[in-house]
């Protein structure tokens, strides 16, 4: 029997991963059972109305006792759901694989695909980005983005051939249910304590990062910050060929030297060819220039990509330039690690929009950053305590429920050569459905003040 047809599968959740995961096995002779807990009024309705069409049984609204038994081979599991769901432990106990979209496309790939992982807590979408941009340069319509990007793996099946490269984005919540998985390239970024919630340690947070190297060979390449303790810690067992690049140190690998990106001595580029702000930035390029290099992409390639490269949406992302001052939108920064990054990145003078959601923030953490910051726009629910902050430290602070009636006043207490930034440190759920509206506002009010000038 080939894999993964005329199996019965139970699938976990919708979401995209869920969607695309039912959509593949249904095409392929599989009995297919998709149950998400939320009511279905809430769910994409065009996606319920596909999948019932092709035949998906769909179970919305709770997760009924007695729906899991023995006769399915396969768990797929939405990578949000938790590692400790009731029929995540059933399965186990009936020995029913777990496993996610991610693994099972992992499974059906075509022989000759050359796969690309990226990890990380931090960096690794915008190095996903520039990683692709740099190789669809080189290679045109070889190369696929996949993963936690946005794309589920499954959802480039039908078009990927042996010869193509996939680019992928992987995160911890996919890791958690990778088995068999193996990139031909895999990098970590960095590791930061993150996802706690979900997986209940730091501990086994950096256990589960580290999977992404648990297949790989010697023939197989990671790529890897050598300036990060608890990256070095979790990979010094790791059977691949380790490469290393640093923001920190001349080393054997990607290093800065004299304002410039070296790798193994030949200069790349100058650090003022890269567009986007801040160190990190730097290293997420460097982990880029080293993944494309395994391929002998030429120098002329990588500098034409990076220099035009504006950043990801959202996260530290340049908007533009008006009246001298610069904006940027990082409403993808929902708490102080990211923040205190953003406003690392800037030597000018900086207009910070901070606030969202109460949920116990502390933004005394953000004090060793806080020395180019002239003004403070407190938005959101957690607004008061933002005031208290800024107050504490004597900087001006204005006081807005809501981002766009700050807008103005931001506008008004910035200086010409100043940034107005918006890194909330805070998430977005006290006014918006998600950050990303957030960042669609601010970036419309940008639009909207050039528009008067």
């Amino acid at each position: 029997m080939k894999m993964f047809e005329n199996n019965k599968v139970f699938i976990l959740g919708l979401a995209r991963s869920g969607y695309q995961a039912a959509k593949y096995l249904i095409a392929r002779g599989n009995e297919v059972i998709l149950n998400d807990g939320k009511e279905e009024s809430k769910l994409d309705q065009d996606q319920i109305k596909e999948l019932r069409d092709l035949g998906v049984k769909l179970i919305f609204g709770s997760h009924p006792d007695d729906i899991l038994d023995e006769s399915f081979d396969y768990l797929i599991k939405n990578p949000g759901v938790p590692i400790d769901h009731k029929y995540v432990l059933k399965a186990r106990e009936l020995g029913i694989e777990v496993i996610n979209e991610v693994e099972m496309a992992f499974r059906l790939l075509p022989e000759g695909v050359k796969l690309i992982g990226i990890t990380g807590t931090n960096g690794k979408t915008t190095t996903t980005t520039l990683t692709y941009n740099i190789m669809k340069e080189a290679f045109g319509d070889k190369v696929f983005l996949a993963g936690n990007i946005g794309f589920p793996l499954c959802s480039i099946l039908p078009d990927v051939k042996s010869g193509d490269i996939i680019v992928m984005e992987v995160s911890c919540q996919q890791l958690e249910n990778l088995t068999k998985f193996r990139p031909d390239v895999a990098v970590m970024t960095n590791l930061s304590p993150a996802h706690i919630d979900f997986l209940k340690s730091f501990e086994n947070y950096k256990r589960v990062k580290a999977k992404l190297f648990q297949n790989q060979t010697e023939k197989d390449i990671a790529i890897l910050n050598i300036d990060n303790d608890d990256v070095m810690n979790e990979t010094k067992n790791i059977k691949s060929t380790t490469k290393y690049f640093s923001s920190k140190k001349e080393i054997n690998g990607c290093y800065v030297k004299d304002n410039a990106i070296y790798y193994y001595g030949d200069k790349v580029i100058t650090r003022d060819q890269i567009f986007i702000a801040g160190m990190h930035n730097v290293e997420n390029c460097m982990a880029a220039i080293m993944v494309v290099k395994e391929f002998g992409v030429s120098n002329d390639i990588i500098c034409k990509v990076i220099s035009e490269f504006r950043g990801v949406e959202h996260r530290l992302e340049y908007v533009d330039t008006v009246n001298d001052v610069r904006f940027y939108n990082d409403t993808e920064a929902t708490n102080i690690k990211c923040t205190q990054i953003a406003l690392s990145s800037f030597d000018q003078p900086i207009t910070i929009f901070l606030g969202g959601l109460e949920r116990g923030q502390d933004f005394h953490e953000l004090t060793p950053y806080m020395k180019n910051v002239s003004n403070i726009i407190a938005i959101g629910q957690c607004r008061d305590r933002v005031a208290e902050y800024g107050k504490e430290l004597g900087i001006p602070t204005y006081v807005y429920e809501f981002l766009k009636d700050g807008f103005s006043k931001s506008v008004e207490v910035t200086k010409p050569n100043g940034i107005i930034l918006l890194s909330p440190a805070s998430a977005s759920w006290d006014q918006y459905k998600e950050c990303e509206v957030r960042g669609a506002e601010f970036k419309k009010k940008v639009e909207e003040l050039k528009n008067e000038n």
